[in-house]
């Protein structure tokens, strides 16, 4: 589990493709604080295990589907990547909570930038859309953003300037890929609406009934 904020971004220092996989090393230096081999680091948002480390790299292994539904494939050597690691149980949840599992690719499809902040709007892939709702949260290449507006494909965030300098966000214009995942609420909320039945199917109704108060 993660919490959407990023503690530095690394740099691509090697790529090397396999049989059905691709093995990446990136630089990084506060990720590295600690590391064991086994551990989780959120790249670009996209969940990954660390393999192998040394004194300032580390590398992790990206599997074909990996490399199709992320923007990983992306990358090159030189490419900056944002990198968090893992929540421990008891650390203050500053974001919200993501499962660094990609739920899709979307693009930038407007920039507006002024001295405080940058407007972005991103598209989304039409079965994303309605998992984004205005003022709630949603995570784009791993950095915990809270929504502005939405319409049916599309929707807007505003990036302060200590968001711009400490992610890879300020390096996106129309045009870049990337990786999307909305909130996990959403997803289990839809689960409880489409699953179940009679009492147990979780209905309008049933959600008013829940939150209402006995006087």
């Amino acid at each position: 589990m993660f919490t959407g904020i990023v503690e530095e971004v690394g740099t691509i220092r090697h790529i090397e493709s396999r049989a059905g996989y691709q093995r990446t090393t990136i630089a990084a230096k506060q990720v590295l604080n600690g590391v064991k081999i086994g551990d989780s680091i959120a790249i670009e948002g996209a969940c990954h295990t660390v393999v192998h480390f040394d004194a300032d790299t580390f590398v992790i292994e990206s599997i074909a589907e990996t490399l199709q539904r992320t923007t990983l494939g992306d990358c090159r050597v030189g490419s900056r990547v944002n990198l968090e690691r893992s929540l421990k149980l008891g650390d203050r949840l500053d974001g919200h909570l993501v499962a660094a599992h990609v739920d899709g690719v979307g693009r930038v499809k407007g920039r507006t930038e002024s001295p405080d902040q940058i407007i972005f709007e991103f598209e989304v892939p039409s079965e994303l859309a309605p998992y984004i709702a205005e003022k709630g949260s949603v995570t784009v290449n791993g950095i915990s953003l809270t929504v502005v507006s939405v319409t049916d494909r599309t929707f807007s965030i505003a990036a302060i300037p200590h968001t711009l300098k400490v992610t890879t966000l300020s390096e996106k214009y129309p045009g870049a890929r990337v990786n999307i995942e909305v909130d996990m609420i959403a997803r289990y909320l839809e689960r409880l609406v489409q699953s179940g039945d009679g009492k147990n199917k979780l209905t309008e109704d049933r959600i008013r009934a829940m939150m209402s108060v006995d006087e």
